[in-house]
């Protein structure tokens, strides 16, 4: 068996991917697919916990049109991911793979509550975790509450999973000529207003030297091989060698 790159990562989903091609929702299709490439990963030895958004179902803080304030909208939103996550963790299980789902807001007859040294001892045991709920505060994206939990469960790496091969300097889905970055720093990513993640989170992520892997989750098999380290996406770190 090859041998794994990191020993503990925290993938990061959005709740759009579970989608498929309708128009809200989730995909069974995609949402088993997503298991078996995670299980395939969990096969090698590596310690995966995930954080999964809830944009298929609520858009917390970006939904300020339907009369719902931003607060109210967010913890919607975050109900929405405690959604996701369920769903996520019923079709890993359906594929053999023990899975413990954690929650920012108490709701002890659906999830555990989120503790940090117990998260790091169901990873240390080969059990998978499912951190829902975001932050559990408003005004808080789902990206920034994946580095938060990948800070706090010490992770090696962030990836995230996305519908597009990497970085780019504009959206690839609706401009052919977007320049593709295989290798950037924290610092362009701010300075060039790259969309990779809200700056909360980036910033987070250059402050503790967490590298961050943005790749395409809808290409079969490539979690996998980011995991075994080869050329999948784009790398985020502090390096002074990253793209201008």
């Amino acid at each position: 068996m090859p041998a794994p790159k990191y020993k503990r990562i925290l993938l990061k989903l959005s709740g759009e991917s579970l989608m498929g091609d309708r128009e809200y929702g989730i995909e069974p299709d995609v949402i088993n697919r997503y298991a078996e490439e995670i299980k395939a990963v969990h096969q090698l030895g590596v310690q995966i916990g995930i954080v999964i958004g809830g944009g298929n179902i609520y858009r917390g803080l970006e939904n300020s049109s339907d009369g719902i304030d931003k607060v109210t909208g967010d913890h919607m939103g975050m109900l929405a991911t405690v959604i996701n996550a369920l769903a996520l963790q019923s079709a890993l299980e359906h594929h053999g793979v023990f899975t413990r789902c954690q929650t920012a807001i108490n709701m002890d007859r659906i999830a555990e509550p989120f503790i940090r040294r117990r998260a790091i001892r169901h990873l240390e045991k080969g059990r998978l975790v499912i951190f829902a709920a975001g932050t559990g505060n408003p005004y808080f994206t789902t990206d920034t509450a994946a580095v938060l939990r990948a800070i706090e469960i010490e992770a090696d790496i962030i990836v995230k999973g996305t519908r597009v091969n990497g970085v780019y300097d504009s959206d690839p889905e609706k401009n052919p000529s977007a320049v593709y970055y295989p290798h950037i720093s924290y610092q362009d990513v701010i300075r060039k207003d790259l969309r990779v993640m809200d700056m909360t989170a980036i910033t987070l992520c250059k402050e503790n030297h967490l590298p961050i892997a943005i790749f395409n989750m809808n290409i079969p098999s490539n979690l996998r091989k980011l995991v075994l380290g080869e050329d999948v996406g784009t790398a985020v770190n502090d390096s002074v060698t990253a793209a201008h």
